[in-house]
Order: C-alpha cells, then sequence, then structure tokens
C-alpha cells in the first residue's frame, strides 16, 4: 500500500464523512436527532473527528487487502456497501439495542439513508484513488 494513496483515503473518507455527518446530524435533521435521544449533552467534536480520521486510514488500509472483482468504481461501491453493511449493524442496530429510542423505524431509516449517503461517496472516492491507470 502505498502512503500517497493511504492519505488520500483517510482525508477523503474524513472529510465527506465529517462534512455529511455535521449536515446532516446537527444542520439538517438536529431536533429529529434529539427527540431519538441520539445525542446527550453537547457533542465532542474533537473526539468525533479524531474517530473519524482513524475509521479512515482502517478503511483505507483494507481496501487494498481485499480482492474484490470489478473496475476501481465496482470495488470502490462494493467496498462500501460490505463496509457500510458493518457500521450499520455497530452503528445504527446497537444504538436502538442499548436504549428506548421514540420513533424507532423512522430513527433507522433516517440512518440508513445516512450510511448510504456516506458509503456511497467514499466507495466513489476510494474507487478513484486507486483506479487502475
Amino acid at each position: 500500500m502505498s502512503v500517497k494513496k493511504l492519505i488520500l483515503g483517510t482525508t477523503a473518507y474524513t472529510i465527506c464523512t465529517f462534512l455529511l455527518a455535521v449536515g446532516w446530524h446537527i444542520l439538517l435533521f438536529n431536533e429529529r436527532y434529539e427527540s431519538y435521544g441520539y445525542f446527550e449533552g453537547e457533542p465532542n467534536f474533537l473526539v468525533g473527528l479524531l474517530t473519524i480520521v482513524l475509521q479512515g486510514a482502517l478503511l483505507s488500509i483494507l481496501f487494498p487487502m481485499l480482492k474484490i472483482k470489478g473496475n476501481s468504481f465496482q470495488r470502490g461501491l462494493k467496498f462500501a456497501l460490505i463496509t457500510g453493511a458493518f457500521f450499520w449493524t455497530s452503528h445504527v442496530l446497537a444504538f436502538v439495542a442499548k436504549q428506548e429510542v421514540p420513533g424507532v423505524s423512522a430513527f433507522i431509516w433516517m440512518e440508513s439513508l445516512y450510511l448510504m449517503l456516506q458509503f456511497g461517496v467514499f466507495g466513489l472516492i476510494i474507487g478513484i484513488i486507486h483506479r487502475d491507470r
């Protein structure tokens, strides 16, 4: 794995995820998420950003290790589908399993759409980063 691709993948994941997370959860649907009990107190943006950077680095390391068939865009989207599904189970399902969520089906749909958007964008970007030249 090249260091350049690791840095590009980590940076791309960090930027797209942080911007989407802030836009979706805080700017667009803050009241909905507060009603779900999603935020307890003030969000810690620094810890959130560090978490996203670590996720981006780990996903960027993992991508070239998996042998997925198809062109770079197909490989990126297949990778995003696999990793996004894992994140969905650990993020969405775990949240509703840990606490009572009012409007649980609406929460699941909203977070599912958000994760499809997040991982769809990242899948395309990681595919571009690792395209065959």
